[in-house]
């Protein structure tokens, strides 16, 4: 198979994943432009190709997305599309409450966090893959899943009232 075989194979493969990837971080009608963008850095990186192309693509989209945001993409990392999501839900609806808890808990993440859950959740990474779309170490990318994880779940958790406050004897009736 020569070059251009691989290439479109390539594409092929990885094309609609990296395409989701990408509309979750940024608004979609600049999607196609990044992972057009990708692509042609592949092209003229068709060597540098990892045998395990998509992690590869996914760091290089990401960078992507970083050079053509300048620095939106830190302070807005994997909004997953929530905040343009339409919160009403029918009364009739199962779940609702549910929906809203946990959109709540996940804007309530820092954008660190909702990286590295949205990688292995909604991306369906590997540990492995998404330390190197991360440029970090497994070891470390474990690490920040698991405290992603517990925040998730502490801000998931109820809030517990208050304890009553007992009413104290005024002054005044003693």
């Amino acid at each position: 198979m020569d070059q251009q075989e691989r290439f479109r194979a390539l594409h092929r493969d990885t094309f609609a994943d990296l395409l989701r990837f990408v509309e979750r971080r940024i608004p979609a009608d600049e999607a196609e432009d990044v992972v057009s963008t990708v692509f042609l850095t592949a092209w003229r990186r068709f060597a540098d190709i990892p045998d395990d192309a998509r992690p590869w693509l996914f760091a290089v989209a990401r960078r992507t997305m970083a050079n053509q945001t300048r620095g939106w993409l830190r302070r807005q990392a994997l909004d997953v599309r929530m905040a343009g999501a339409d919160t009403h839900v029918p009364d009739g609806s199962t779940g609702a409450a549910a929906r809203i808890d946990l959109e709540r808990a996940w804007k309530s993440l820092s954008a660190a966090d909702r990286e590295v859950l949205a990688l292995v959740a909604f991306d369906g990474l590997t540990s492995d893959q998404a330390a190197t779309v991360l440029n970090c170490r497994r070891s470390t990318f474990a690490m920040r899943l698991t405290r992603a994880r517990k925040r998730l779940a502490a801000a998931l958790e109820p809030t517990t009232p208050l304890a009553p406050v007992k009413e104290q004897q005024s002054w005044m009736s003693a």
